[in-house]
């Protein structure tokens, strides 16, 4: 028998994308390029056996994103007992619509000849319209309840298995309580220039996805709500309703699931267009309370931290927050049981004010407000080692002086988030992991700040492709991870785990 090496295909490189339109005299392709990821479909090691010169071609018409595959070889690897060429189309049913197996002569007939397409508008309503690199783009909210919605996203979602670490296509036949709680954001390319009269003037360019999370307002002692939205009519019924209730008129958390921007339209700062979209939605949304992020990827991360930020110093939010560093030495003395306080160092109760205003998780919050207390600090004292830091409180440089009151808080929030695994070592060892974690937050921090000065000047912005996925990335890339920090706060549970995991509901 040959070498079953000779039958075996790379499945990232045989699986072609293409975005068609409606051309001249067939379809003409818009963009093309590869998945970076095929193992949700084709298994771990990414291979395909049984074929040679193996191409498989998936297309999708720009406007509504109707699929097509269409496969092809030079030869077929003949059975030997139960050894047989992989069925191509019966794995692939699983991830995209039946609709995809048609005859390509049919597909092409479709997109030249369908003469609503020069009608189409994206589903949902317009909410966004912004222009990148002189081309205009568009920003369509849909919850996914509407057929429409659910239409473009079933097509969509093949995306997510091949752009997105760990990611799952979401179930369209749950029950219609469950689809409510769907919101889907699409972005749109609205062209300028058809090649054929059945031309749409709208091309898929990437979207999202939000889940609402009811939530639950506590009261206070005294029995008075502790957020508005406790008193508002909304919140007053009785059970069973009479009619059902709608699921937005229930206080909640945002938590974004699916985030994807197309390769060919990465670098253009559509990630941070559509990332200002949705977190403008949920702002003023007024049962939205928190906006989370579901296992969010390195890149998109840090597409997250600059949007934050930016949108934090621009309201005003950041230029409020001090750090105090005028404390009594003698709280820094070495007794113990003697700390520094986290309330002498910063307004505790004006952050948590502040947060709650901006609607962020605690830990994304917490995290921008280190980084621009950081960013206060001179670039001298920032690189400051030990030797500098002999003099602790007592220095009289006043940059010095805040890089030791910062580090002290950073060394905190470490501790306390680490405690149990931090107790099972010795003293020495505990100080040493704290220590080599705070060095990974700075350089993290440095490594932020001056791509965030990189890409004011230049005026881009990277995209995370994906929900949460990296921007080229690849499995065994580095990890951008603190040494003893697992970031499981709440929604932004693993955070700095990349493993290939389904994404979580909680």
């Amino acid at each position: 028998m040959a070498d079953q090496d000779d039958w075996s295909s790379k499945a990232n490189e045989a699986v072609e994308i293409s975005i068609v339109q409606a051309g001249e005299t067939s379809p003409k392709t818009l963009s093309s390029f590869h998945p970076l990821f095929t193992y949700p479909v084709f298994g771990e090691e990414e291979r395909i056996f049984g074929y040679q010169g193996l191409k498989i071609h998936l297309r999708f018409a720009a406007h509504d994103a109707y699929p097509n595959v269409e496969i092809s070889y030079d030869k077929r690897f003949e059975a030997v007992g139960d050894t047989a060429a992989t069925n191509i189309e019966e794995v692939m049913k699983e991830w995209i619509p039946p609709i995809s197996f048609t005859k390509n002569a049919y597909f092409n007939n479709r997109i030249q000849a369908d003469v609503s397409a020069k009608h189409f508008k994206p589903p949902g309503k317009l909410i966004e319209s912004y222009t990148s690199k002189g081309r205009q783009f568009e920003i369509w909210l849909g919850e996914l309840t509407d057929p429409g919605v659910q239409v473009v996203l079933e097509r969509l979602q093949i995306f997510v298995s091949f752009f997105i670490e760990g990611g799952t296509p979401l179930a369209l036949d749950d029950a219609e309580w469950t689809l409510a709680r769907w919101r889907v954001f699409f972005v749109y390319e609205k062209l300028s220039q058809f090649p054929s009269p059945n031309g749409s003037s709208y091309s898929i360019v990437g979207y999202s996805t939000s889940y609402r999370f009811v939530t639950f307002v506590p009261t206070s002692k005294s029995g008075k709500a502790q957020d508005e939205l406790s008193s508002k009519k909304t919140q007053t019924f009785t059970l069973p309703p009479s009619e059902p209730i709608p699921v937005s008129s229930f206080p909640s958390r945002a938590r974004i699931s699916q985030f994807l921007i197309l390769p060919p339209h990465q670098h253009h700062s559509h990630g941070s267009h559509l990332y200002a979209a949705v977190t403008k939605t949920f702002l003023a949304s007024p049962t939205c309370l928190e906006i989370t992020v579901e296992d969010p990827s390195e890149a998109f991360d840090d597409l997250r931290d600059y949007c934050d930020y930016t949108h934090l110093l621009a309201n005003g939010t950041l230029g409020q927050i001090t750090l105090s560093t005028n404390l009594d030495p003698k709280l820094t003395a070495k007794k113990r049981g003697v700390r520094v306080p986290t309330a002498k160092i910063l307004d505790t109760a004006l952050l948590e004010s502040l947060r709650k205003k901006n609607k962020l998780a605690p830990r994304q919050f917490h995290r921008l407000v280190e980084m621009h207390l950081f960013s206060q600090i001179a670039p001298h004292a920032r690189q400051a080692g030990a030797a500098r830091l002999t003099q602790r409180a007592r220095t009289s440089d006043k940059d010095d002086k805040a890089f030791y009151y910062w580090r002290l808080l950073v060394k905190q929030r470490v501790y306390k988030k680490n405690k149990d695994v931090l107790m099972q070592l010795d003293h020495l060892d505990r100080i040493d992991k704290v220590e080599q974690t705070v060095g990974e937050v700075i350089g993290d921090y440095e490594r932020l700040l001056r791509r965030m000065v990189e890409k004011a000047v230049k005026g881009e912005v990277d995209e995370g492709e994906g929900g949460t996925s990296t921007n080229g990335g690849k499995r065994d890339r580095a990890k951008r991870k603190l040494v003893i920090e697992d970031d499981e706060d709440e929604d932004d549970a693993g955070s700095s785990e990349r493993g290939r995991k389904r994404n979580r509901e909680d």
